[in-house]
């Protein structure tokens, strides 16, 4: 009996996990995120665009939760193609990760002016000379377990190339 139990949660632990994973995976946690951005900025440079940031990581259910509902909004996908070069980057603190992952961590946050702070994600925004001129805590953003559309798109339109320089 004490067996059946035990598998019968673990059973129903997997279940939830795949709940919570079913959504795509968007971090890349193979490449360097302070290479990614520099990169992402000299091509946001080119185009009059600015950089978006959504730092966290394929741990995060709520960062994923926003990955997919910002693809699935026409009018929020608008606004971020017109305007931003937009990259998911890669923030996993755990020591297990190992040393040389636990430095690029680092270097992310003093990066993106310690934008961890704020908890995940957290979006940052670059201007097109790569410095952060926003950083925006998720939360605000939040409504139920989703987002508000009207607040996610007020964000994005408050921080475009064109209303910061104007």
């Amino acid at each position: 009996m004490r067996k059946v139990i035990i598998i019968l949660i673990a059973v129903l632990f997997s279940l939830s996990a795949d709940a919570q994973t079913g959504l795509k995976k968007v971090y890349n946690e193979d490449i360097n995120p302070i290479e990614q951005i520099e990169q992402t900025v000299a091509k946001a440079k080119s185009g009059g665009k600015f950089v978006i940031c959504q730092v966290g990581g394929n741990w995060c259910p709520w960062c994923l939760r926003f990955a997919d509902f910002i693809t699935k909004d026409a009018s929020i996908s608008k606004v971020i193609n017109e305007n931003f070069e937009y990259i998911h980057v890669n923030y996993n603190p755990r020591k297990s990760q190992g040393e040389e992952k636990m430095e690029q961590g680092r270097a992310l946050m003093k990066r993106l002016d310690n934008c961890g702070r704020f908890g995940f994600p957290v979006f940052v925004v670059l201007n097109e000379e790569g410095k952060v001129i926003h950083i925006q805590d998720s939360s605000f953003l939040e409504e139920g377990q989703s987002y508000n559309q009207e607040k996610v798109l007020r964000f994005f339109k408050n921080w475009t190339p064109q209303t910061v320089k104007n």
